[in-house]
């Protein structure tokens, strides 16, 4: 898919005219930002916008993001724990302490 997210009113206003018009092309509106089909249809109106827009307009190609493959199973299990823990109110740094859950200065220096 492509992303376009933009930076200023005139082209979030410009976003939403080129959503309204062509929304066969559009996957979800975001406010600010829009998730694009890939076709050349989708970049023909990513590209439109940052010509009209040029500081104010980015475009990403997105890969969707498959859990099993792309996160490890600990981090999986870790997320599955904590959402289940009998205290909504215990925070996960905490949570993971004394558990086999990676500790979240970890999860926040590893890549996926």
């Amino acid at each position: 898919m492509l992303l376009v997210v933009t930076y200023s009113r005139a082209a979030r206003n410009s976003l939403r005219n080129v959503c309204r018009t062509h929304d066969g092309s559009v996957v979800r509106r975001l406010g600010r930002a829009a998730l694009l089909e890939p076709t050349e249809h989708g970049a023909f109106l990513g590209l439109r916008l940052r010509e009209k827009h040029p500081d104010d307009v980015q475009l990403e190609r997105t890969a969707p993001f498959n859990e099993f493959r792309d996160v490890p199973e600990a981090v999986r299990e870790a997320a599955r724990a904590y959402e289940e823990r009998s205290n909504r109110n215990v925070p996960y740094a905490k949570f993971a302490i004394d558990r086999p859950h990676p500790v979240p200065d970890a999860l926040r220096a590893r890549e996926l």
